[in-house]
C-alpha cells in the first residue's frame, strides 16, 4: 500500500495569509486616509488663521511698489517690497515694535550699502566693511540683535543682489517708503489686536475645563494612561499661556499708538490684567494634574465630593471662557465662584494626601478665577472661606 503524498503547502493556509495580508492592507490604508484628511484640516485651519496676515502682507508689498514708482520714479523699487515684507513679518507678537525696530535696521542696512557702493563700488573688502560698519552703528545705537542682524542683510543684499538696479541713494529711499508702509499697515491695521488676546484667553479657560474633566475620568477608573495624558494636556498650557501673553502685549502697544483703536484701549488692557491671574491658575492646573497622577499610581482613592466639587469648577471654568467668547468680562459669575467656594468649606478633607491636595488646589483655581472676572487679589483671596 503507496503512502499518500506530503502536501509542500496549504490552500487554506495561503487563503488565511491573503485575507489577513488584505485586512491589514485595508486597515493600513483606512488609517492613512484618516491621517491625510486630519493633515489637510490642520493645513486649512493654518492657512485661515494667517490669511488677514498673508492679505495685509500683500497689500502693503504692493502699496509700497507703487509708492515709490510714483513718487520718486524707480524703475524697479526691489526693496520697498523687501523692507515692507520683512516689516511686517509673519508673526503676531509684539509687531508693532518689531517693525519699527526693523524699519531702522533695514534703512541703515541700505543707506550705508548704497554709500559704499556708490564710492567704492563692490567687492570683497567691501562687503567686509560695510557689514562691520553697518553692525556696529546699530550696535552702537543700542539695538538688539533683531535690527543688528536686518543692518548687516540689506548691506549686504545692496553690495552684493542687486549693485546695479536704481544705483547710489535712490534706494535707500526705497527703503524707507517700505519701512513707511509697513509701519502704517502695522498700526492702521493690525493683526487684530482687540479679538486675538481675548479669544486666546478664552481658549486657555476651555482647555483648562475640558482638562479637569478628563482628570476626573482617569481619577475615577485609575487609569494611569489617562492621567498622564492629562498632566501632558495641563503643561500645554504653559505654551498658550505664553502665546496669550505676547498677543495681549501687541494689543497693548497698538491700541497705544494707533489712532484707530483708542476706543478699544480699556478692553485690552483688561485682558492684558488677566496674564498674571491665569498663570497662576494654570500652574495651580498643573499641581492639581501631578497629584491625579500620584493619586492613580499609589491607588488612593479620591472621595466622590471632591470630584464633584472639580466638576462644579469645570463648569463655571468653561462658563467663564463663554463670556470671554461673546466679549464680555465674566464678572457675572463671581456669586456661583463664591458660592462653589463656601460649598467647598463643608468638604471632608479626607484621610489621604491626594484627596486633601486635590481639595486644597480647587479652592486656589477658585480664587484665580475670581481675579479673572474682576476681583482684586485680597478680596479673591477673602472669599474662599477657611475648612470647617
Amino acid at each position: 500500500m503507496s503512502k499518500p503524498k506530503r502536501r509542500l503547502f496549504s490552500w487554506e493556509g495561503t487563503g488565511n495569509a491573503i485575507h489577513d495580508a488584505s485586512l491589514r492592507a485595508f486597515d493600513l490604508s483606512e488609517r492613512t486616509a484618516r491621517w491625510g484628511w486630519r493633515s489637510q484640516k490642520r493645513r486649512v485651519l493654518r492657512w485661515q488663521s494667517r490669511l488677514f496676515m498673508i492679505v495685509q502682507i500683500s497689500l502693503a508689498a504692493g502699496m509700497s511698489w507703487w509708492l515709490a514708482q510714483t513718487l520718486f520714479s524707480h524703475k524697479a523699487p526691489f526693496l520697498a517690497v523687501v523692507a515692507t515684507i520683512v516689516c511686517l513679518g509673519f508673526s503676531f507678537g509684539q509687531r508693532l515694535w518689531r517693525a519699527l525696530e526693523i524699519s531702522v535696521g533695514v534703512t541703515v542696512g541700505v543707506l550705508f550699502g548704497d554709500i559704499f557702493l556708490h564710492y567704492f563700488g563692490t567687492g570683497v573688502w567691501q562687503i567686509v566693511l560695510v557689514i562691520a560698519v553697518a553692525m556696529s552703528f546699530t550696535t552702537w545705537l543700542g539695538a538688539r540683535t533683531l535690527m543688528v542682524t536686518q543692518s548687516a542683510v540689506q548691506a549686504a543684499v545692496v553690495l552684493t543682489v542687486i549693485p546695479g538696479v536704481d544705483a547710489g541713494i535712490s534706494r535707500w529711499m526705497d527703503a524707507l517708503v517700505g519701512c513707511g508702509v509697513a509701519l502704517v499697515f502695522a498700526t492702521v491695521a493690525p493683526t487684530g489686536p482687540v479679538m486675538r488676546p481675548r479669544l486666546q484667553a478664552a481658549k486657555v479657560l476651555h482647555e483648562t475645563a475640558n482638562t479637569i474633566r478628563e482628570m476626573i475620568l482617569a481619577v475615577e477608573a485609575s487609569d494611569m494612561e489617562a492621567a498622564e495624558r492629562v498632566l501632558a494636556s495641563a503643561r500645554a498650557t504653559e505654551q498658550a499661556l505664553a502665546t496669550l501673553t505676547t498677543a495681549a502685549n501687541e494689543g497693548a502697544a497698538v491700541v497705544r499708538f494707533s489712532p484707530f483703536m483708542r476706543r478699544h484701549r480699556q478692553g485690552v488692557l483688561q485682558i492684558a490684567d488677566l496674564t498674571v491671574p491665569l498663570d497662576r491658575f494654570t500652574r495651580n492646573l498643573r499641581v492639581l494634574a501631578r497629584r491625579a497622577v500620584v493619586a492613580v499610581y499609589r491607588g488612593e482613592g479620591v472621595p466622590d465630593d471632591h470630584l464633584q466639587l472639580m466638576a462644579c469648577l469645570a463648569q463655571i471654568t468653561d462658563e467663564c471662557a463663554a463670556e470671554l467668547f461673546a466679549m464680555r468680562q465674566p464678572s457675572s459669575k463671581i456669586d456661583d465662584i463664591v458660592a462653589l467656594a463656601e460649598q467647598s468649606a463643608t468638604i471632608p478633607v479626607g484621610d489621604r494626601l491626594s484627596s486633601a491636595v486635590i481639595l486644597a488646589q480647587a479652592r486656589s483655581m477658585m480664587a484665580d478665577l475670581l481675579e479673572l472676572c474682576g476681583m482684586d487679589y485680597t478680596d479673591a483671596r477673602d472669599s474662599i472661606p477657611d475648612l470647617a
